[in-house]
């Protein structure tokens, strides 16, 4: 730990009861189980009427999950990044999925873990800054199938993905279900951890899926008949009430998809078989890692990098704003170490919180400019400091100004649209990318605030699709305000520390990056 930090490491780990490295008799095994897209009230667990994730929801309820997780911001590369970094956005430099190669940190999640003698492996979609001789193993899948592709079945169903699935596929998927990404993605997975007898490992296993393409085969195509969905609670008529960034997202896709409104509950069926059959390949993994005796030195993270419209407001994918439905990710704790806790966790979590809570599950420091705080007492049935997870920061765009449908760029210009070809589009682009949104949560609670100084404030208990906007409400003036500190509280929290001073002053953080310290142990 740098020389500059001024608190004990040691008295505070004994006041929340955390186990020394000396006295763990080895390192736990760690596999993060990541989807891509996935958003999170599709499960039982928070009471969707259909069998989209029984395993998950299970695994939930005998271990630990939040309801209130969130990525940093809706968008793979810049999650992903904060995963392995700790850190949001604004400090990782990395806003878009087109700055991957101006990151900037101290070490990653994949430098602790080798310094702690870990192998290291990938199997799946990768879009982080981290490459392939970073790892020990890796075997990269992206939407569009494995990028090796070594076998006739792998390029067939390239093919298919690349040529006629691209963006979204009505019928049945041509190929069997264990042809599809994530079942070979758990056959290498299980493979590569079965051949680690001596030596404690890192797994990190990325779906590529429920992101579009929107394919699925049977028998998951017919679960999710659309005649059976449950209606989404927004359509296209809410739409003037999100925004310009909105309704210019849904000229785009339309643009694109001419039949997307009729085509919706379709695409909407196939995203939860997408989803079902990944719940089905992580109960294959668990139980066969149960089964060879590893899952009790295993912890096991599930979580996403954001999710997805799913026929909100009318709409697919992505973009615009900072929805609950793209920027709540579900997550699950499970395995060694772990205690249960009954219902949801009541915390406010990020996804930036998932690299220093490993660095305490196994012993290390936490890096120097990491943000994100350690869960590791909260998970293990310690005591922690209850204000400190009393409300959660979303970053969004790209800054400068916001690019508006009357400027002379064109859809086909900028890249976001190739003519003549259906579902071929990029929602994340000038227009929903553009300017600064921030976004807080503090309990049912949820205010946004733009760089134009343009506010939303919503109840998500009476309100969760986000369509009565409370801000400038007299009524909900203290509300207002109470969150507007907060979120100012959340923008200097994460102002970047890095470079610390050279000299002289000494730099005062807390070994698990609490902010709030003071533990209740009423409580």
């Amino acid at each position: 730990m740098n020389k500059n930090i001024y608190l004990s490491l040691s008295a505070l780990s004994g006041a929340l009861g955390v186990v020394s490295v000396s006295a763990q008799t080895s390192k736990p095994n760690v596999i993060i189980i990541m989807t891509d897209q996935q958003r999170a009230d599709l499960c039982g667990r928070e009471g969707f009427p259909m069998a989209v994730t029984p395993f998950a929801d299970s695994l939930a309820l005998h271990n630990v999950w939040f309801d209130k997780a969130y990525t940093v911001a809706p968008a793979s590369t810049p999650a992903r990044c904060s995963m392995f970094t700790g850190r949001y956005p604004s400090a990782t430099h990395v806003r878009t999925n087109h700055n991957m190669k101006d990151i900037y940190y101290t070490k990653d999640m994949l430098e602790v873990f080798k310094e702690q003698g870990y192998k290291t492996a990938l199997v799946g979609k990768n879009h982080a800054h981290v490459k392939e001789n970073d790892f020990d193993y890796y075997d990269e899948y992206s939407h569009w199938g494995r990028n090796r592709r070594d076998t006739k079945q792998d390029k067939d169903f390239a093919s298919f993905l690349n040529d006629e699935a691209r963006g979204q596929y009505l019928e049945a998927a041509p190929f069997t279900a264990e042809e599809q990404n994530p079942v070979q993605i758990v056959n290498k997975a299980l493979s590569w951890a079965k051949q680690q007898k001596d030596t404690a490992f890192f797994m990190w296993i990325s779906m590529p899926e429920p992101h579009n393409p929107y394919q699925v085969s049977e028998p998951y195509f017919s679960m999710f008949s659309p005649d059976k969905l449950p209606a989404t609670l927004t359509s296209r008529k809410d739409l003037h009430k999100k925004g310009k960034k909105y309704e210019i997202l849904a000229e785009l896709e339309d643009q694109s998809c001419p039949n997307l409104q009729e085509e919706l509950p379709r695409l909407r069926g196939n995203y939860l078989g997408m989803i079902r059959l990944i719940d089905d390949q992580m109960k294959r993994l668990v139980r066969e890692l149960q089964a060879s005796g590893r899952y009790e030195n295993t912890i096991f993270v599930i979580l996403s990098d954001h999710g997805d419209y799913c026929g909100e407001y009318g709409l697919i994918r992505k973009g615009a704003g900072v929805a609950e439905c793209l920027t709540r990710i579900p997550m699950i704790w499970a395995g060694g170490g772990v205690q249960p806790h009954t219902g949801a966790m009541d915390a406010h979590v990020s996804i930036a919180d998932i690299f220093p809570t490993l660095c305490t599950a196994i012993g290390a420091d936490i890096p120097l400019g990491v943000q994100g705080r350690s869960l590791w007492p909260m998970l293990t049935g310690k005591p922690y400091p209850r204000k400190e997870f009393s409300s959660i920061m979303v970053q969004q765009g790209f800054g400068g100004e916001d690019f508006t449908r009357d400027e002379t760029l064109t859809f086909s210009e900028e890249g976001a649209l190739t003519p003549n070809k259906i579902a071929h589009f990029d929602e994340l682009n000038t227009w929903t990318q553009s300017g600064m949104l921030r976004m807080v949560r503090q309990g049912d609670w949820k205010l946004v605030l733009d760089s134009y100084g343009r506010g939303e404030l919503y109840n998500l208990k009476a309100d969760p699709s986000e369509i009565n906007n409370l801000y400038n409400n007299k009524k909900q003036a203290a509300r207002q305000m109470e969150l507007l500190a907060e979120l100012m509280t959340w923008e200097l929290r994460v102002q970047d520390p890095l470079p610390v001073p050279r000299s002289r002053y000494h730099f005062k953080r807390n070994p698990y990056n609490y902010h709030f310290q003071h533990i209740d142990r009423k409580e």
